[in-house]
C-alpha cells in the first residue's frame, strides 16, 4: 500500500520521494543552471551582469528565477549602492553545493561536443 500524507491521509505517489524530482523542483527551470553557473564563476554578480551573460533571458524571467533561488536559500541579495538602491547576488553555502552538478553538466557537454561538434 502506498504511503499516505499524515495530514490528509491521501496516498502520496511514489515519485514524490524521488530525490531527482526534489532537486529539479529547485534548479530545473530554464535559466536557473546558467544563473548558478555565472555565480559559481563570479562570486558576486549584479542583475545587469547576469542579464548580459544570459542572452535571450527576459528581465522579468531573470527576476523571477533570482527570487526563486533566494526563496530556496541558494542565493542571497546584498545592497551595494543606496541611491538608487542596487543589489548584487551571491551564492550561499547551500548554493555552492551545486558546483559539482554544474561541473558534471559542463564535462558531459564537452564530451557531447567532441562526439558531435556544433555547427
Amino acid at each position: 500500500m502506498p504511503d499516505t500524507n499524515p495530514k490528509t491521509q491521501v496516498p502520496v505517489p511514489t515519485y514524490a520521494f524521488c530525490p531527482v524530482i526534489t532537486a529539479l523542483e529547485v534548479i530545473g527551470e530554464r535559466w536557473v543552471i546558467l544563473i548558478l553557473r555565472d555565480l559559481l564563476r563570479n562570486p558576486s554578480r549584479r542583475f545587469q551582469d547576469l542579464q548580459d551573460s544570459l542572452k535571450g533571458c527576459a528581465p522579468s524571467t531573470l527576476s523571477t528565477r533570482l527570487k526563486a533561488l533566494e526563496a530556496n536559500g541558494l542565493i542571497e541579495r546584498r545592497l551595494y549602492e543606496q541611491h538608487p538602491p542596487r543589489l548584487e547576488y551571491l551564492l550561499t553555502a547551500k548554493g555552492r553545493e551545486v558546483s559539482p552538478v554544474v561541473a558534471s553538466l559542463r564535462d558531459w557537454g564537452l564530451r557531447l561536443q567532441e562526439q558531435d561538434p556544433p555547427g
